[in-house]
């Protein structure tokens, strides 16, 4: 009997902890069917623009630019490298390392869902490009994501219009605080202050509710975050596939053949499978299909090597020191001595020592026309591949700066574009022989400009001599 007693307390204990589990995890549930994206909003509108910027990125005709323009471009044949399946090895690794950063903020928000599958978001994604699994179906159709793509348009549209019109219902509220608050002004005119602004406050409370209404604020998490997933899914299927990463990814992906096959042809050309030739044999490629981490092999890939200015940290210093030296070579004769001692201190010791070593032995004078003209020419050709590499690096890193990270890059440049990846011996050579023709240059209009000053004052004096004698 009295074991039967304790039995029925032991499973009266149980049944109302299980209860009390249910009822929490029904009230959790009910929570999250309640929650919406809210001021998440404005963060999640910057990661839509990033997905919508990364597919435009991957079009057919941004790579045929990139395999034809990008990765042709003279300085970086001259000090990047001029091995085509090396750049863009490197042009595939940037464009995933971007995925990777935009699934990492995904994630964060995913385990705000109520769906488990989209909870667990970061590991399905994180088997999907390891293994080309896409267990969930979350991969689209060229088509659908062009779809998803538009309605993603509307939403970031709408998102940042409600952000502005916030900002101005705030400045509102601060104005109309400050009107009940001041004492300034006569009760009449007070009052009539009071009345517009509260009018205008009523107006803009409505604007502001309308857009949450049509904007991401008023959305469940569920539904963006599935948007989401499936655009980010689609995104690295389509780099895989252009690169020609692993295998079995849906034909449907392909937004043309006769375009993606100028970039990757293929031996069967009745195929949508688009495989690169020179990147197939690389060792990368050779890891991933052994089903290696997809993204540390990226990220091992975009450690520059000893030898370059990014493993130096010198790219972004050099980029300025290049485009400072380019204003100087343009207007030469608007350079002071100011100018060219700020010039010298941006030098590191390595190109200070190159220098001495080039301008031993050259004379004082800077006369000759001819010579200089040649200079001029020399510093043209040399600019002409060198200036684009550092007008991408400041437009790189201006893009990917603190303030501007959530926001969406206007250009496409890549890390193979700029001075990231050049060599530092190549790309110091060239500058120490720039400021070689620059010094040249420079003396050469100081001298013509002294001998027109005396000319010009000879010239005066005989004036004066001949108008004193008359």
């Amino acid at each position: 009997m009295a074991l039967e007693t304790w039995l029925l307390k032991v499973k009266t204990v149980i049944s109302h902890k299980f209860e009390a589990a249910r009822s929490n995890s029904v009230s959790k549930r009910k929570t999250l069917k309640k929650s919406n994206v809210g001021i998440l909003a404005f963060e999640m509108a910057g990661i839509m623009s990033k997905l919508i910027h990364l597919w435009n990125s991957l079009s057919d005709k941004n790579i045929v630019r990139l395999r034809n323009e990008s990765i042709c471009l003279e300085g970086v044949r001259r000090v990047v490298s001029n091995d085509e399946s090396f750049l863009l090895g490197l042009a595939c690794t940037e464009m995933a390392e971007n995925v990777r950063l935009v699934v990492k903020s995904i994630s964060r928000i995913s385990r705000r869902c109520l769906d488990i599958n989209l909870q667990d978001f970061d590991l399905i994604f994180s088997e999907f490009a390891n293994t080309g699994r896409d267990t969930y179906g979350w991969i689209l159709s060229c088509k659908e994501l062009e779809a998803s793509n538009k309605k993603m348009d509307r939403y970031v549209t709408t998102t940042v219009t409600l952000h502005k019109e916030m900002e101005e219902l705030s400045a509102i509220e601060n104005s109309f605080r400050k009107a009940v608050q001041c004492k300034e002004f006569e009760s009449a005119t007070k009052e009539q202050k009071v009345i517009d602004l509260r009018q205008k406050l009523f107006w803009q409370r409505q604007e502001v509710k309308y857009l949450k209404e049509r904007s991401l604020w008023n959305r469940g998490f569920d539904t963006i975050v599935s948007m989401l997933a499936r655009s980010v899914f689609t995104i690295l299927a389509r780099i895989k596939l252009v690169f020609g990463v692993g295998h079995g990814y849906p034909p449907s992906l392909s937004r043309s053949l006769s375009a993606s096959a100028t970039v990757h042809p293929t031996e069967n050309t009745n195929t949508c499978t688009f495989v690169s030739g020179p990147l197939k044999s690389s060792k990368l490629d050779e890891k991933k299909e052994m089903g290696s981490n997809f993204f540390e092999s990226n990220s091992r890939l975009l450690k520059p090597p000893e030898s370059t200015l990014g493993a130096a940290a010198l790219s972004l210093h050099y980029a300025n020191l290049i485009i400072v030296m380019e204003k100087m070579i343009k207007s030469p004769h608007l350079v002071g001595v100011d100018a060219r001692e700020d010039l010298y201190a941006m030098l590191p010791s390595s190109i200070r020592a190159a220098l001495r070593v080039r301008l031993k032995g050259v004379g004082f004078s800077a006369s000759d026309p001819v010579l200089a003209g040649e200079w001029r020419a020399a510093l043209g050709r040399i600019l002409g591949w060198l200036s684009p590499l550092a007008h991408n690096m400041i437009k790189w890193q201006s893009e990917r700066s603190f303030e501007q990270q959530n926001l969406v890059p206007k250009t496409n440049v890549l890390l193979l574009q700029t001075l990231f990846f050049a060599e530092k011996e190549k790309t110091e050579a060239a500058i120490a022989e720039m400021l070689v023709g620059l010094n040249y240059i420079w003396r050469f209009e100081r001298e013509m400009t002294a001998k027109a000053l005396f000319e010009c004052s000879n010239f005066n004096g005989v004036v004066m001599n001949l108008q004193n004698s008359s």
